[in-house]
């Protein structure tokens, strides 16, 4: 039923919409447009003036025709850079960037299958309950839209969020809590020819703290990494100052805990035998998400999966997304795959079998709620 032709075209028109992060305006205009054709009622909320965006999120709901649990489907807006100037290329079934931009599947081919599906609902006049579409900005910089997303707006308890990989079918429940860490490692300026014995070399203390780290995989539910390092002003001056900045992440909120400390006592610890000074900021960026693997909103999932023939593969991932923070206000949320690949780099690409399916698996979700009692939402 998915009108395939029409499903690339508007996908292909939205990415060459240009909404890099804090630049999502446009896009939300003709989103806005879009949606209110198809009869939802659209609210853009404050979130630009939180976030630094040109817009807000845009939160539409549109009442349903049956007895069915609301529903929330979410993705975001905007894209990483390079993101401008997109131009798609239809090729042998993939659609691909030019090359010189990312594609932006991530995360518009996640909205393409919502309003497809939509389309396709309303065509076919299927029975629906009320739904919920919400579409964030600054996902690609800490989640910063969906923080400041005006949560009382919306009444549904169960939402889907595509913006993962994986074919259709994957059903993200598990997702870990990240800390990020901000250091600076202080020494004392000399000049390195003359009377380098004055200096405190914060490079040469930075090094040592980061050799002591235990960074990488540190367990199956744990990560930690030094991303970032930079200081020293000229060769021949003893650097006074260095800015580390790292992250970890866990499945488990006290293996987190007890990483970020880990991280900062090396910090602390080479600073005091190196003779320097640290200074140390952490922001937890967003908490774990743990949705049961019987809750309603997956098996309403797996149910609509086999409904249309595919296999769901219910797993955990090591990446943070929307889906943490509806999770944190209460939808519960899962994240689907949508088979986008490659993303954040030029060769990102969608396999256009891939995007069909994804709108077919949204229109399953929805057809699902109404036949096989998932119970109603609050």
């Amino acid at each position: 039923m998915i009108n395939r032709e029409r499903l690339v075209a508007e996908f292909m028109e939205m990415v060459q919409v240009d909404s890099e992060s804090r630049r999502e305006g446009q896009m939300a205009a003709l989103l806005k447009e879009k949606l209110q054709r198809l009869g939802f009622t659209v609210h853009v909320d404050e979130a630009g003036s939180r976030t630094g965006s040109d817009t807000g999120n845009l939160i539409a709901r549109l009442a349903g025709n049956a007895q069915a649990p609301a529903l929330m489907f979410s993705a975001h807006m905007d894209t990483v850079t390079p993101g401008c100037g997109i131009k798609p290329v239809e090729e042998n079934g993939v659609i691909r960037s030019a090359g010189d931009t990312v594609l932006g599947a991530d995360d518009k081919a996640g909205i393409a299958a919502i309003l497809e599906a939509v389309r396709v609902l309303q065509e076919q006049k299927l029975p629906f309950g009320d739904l919920e579409l919400v579409f964030t900005v600054c996902e690609e910089v800490g989640l910063s839209g969906v923080k400041y997303l005006d949560f009382s707006r919306l009444t549904a308890r169960m939402g889907y969020v595509l913006d993962s990989n994986g074919p259709a079918g994957t059903i993200i429940t598990r997702g870990p809590s990240q800390d990020e860490i901000y250091a600076e490692m202080l020494g004392t300026a000399a000049h390195a020819g003359i009377n380098p014995e004055d200096g405190v070399n914060a490079i040469q203390v930075a090094s040592r703290a980061i050799a002591a780290m235990q960074l990488g995989r540190i367990d199956h539910e744990t990560t930690a990494n030094i991303g970032i390092i930079s200081g020293g002003t000229a060769i021949n001056i003893v650097p006074e100052k260095v800015t580390i900045k790292g992250e970890t992440r866990s499945l488990q909120e006290d293996k987190r805990i007890k990483q970020t400390r880990a991280i900062c006592e090396a910090l602390e610890r080479a600073a005091r035998e190196g003779g320097a000074r640290v200074q140390i900021k952490v922001e937890t960026v967003y908490p774990a998400m743990d949705v049961p693997g019987d809750a309603p909103v997956v098996e309403l999932a797996r149910n609509a999966a086999l409904d249309i023939g595919l296999e769901p593969v219910v797993k955990g991932t090591g990446g943070g997304s929307d889906t943490h923070i509806f999770n944190e206000h209460g939808i519960e949320a899962v994240n689907l795959g949508i088979a986008m690949q490659n993303v954040h780099t030029t060769g990102e690409f969608i396999n256009v079998d891939d995007l069909v399916m994804d709108a077919s698996y949204v229109l399953a979700i929805i057809k699902a709620a109404v036949t096989c009692g998932a119970g109603k939402g609050e």
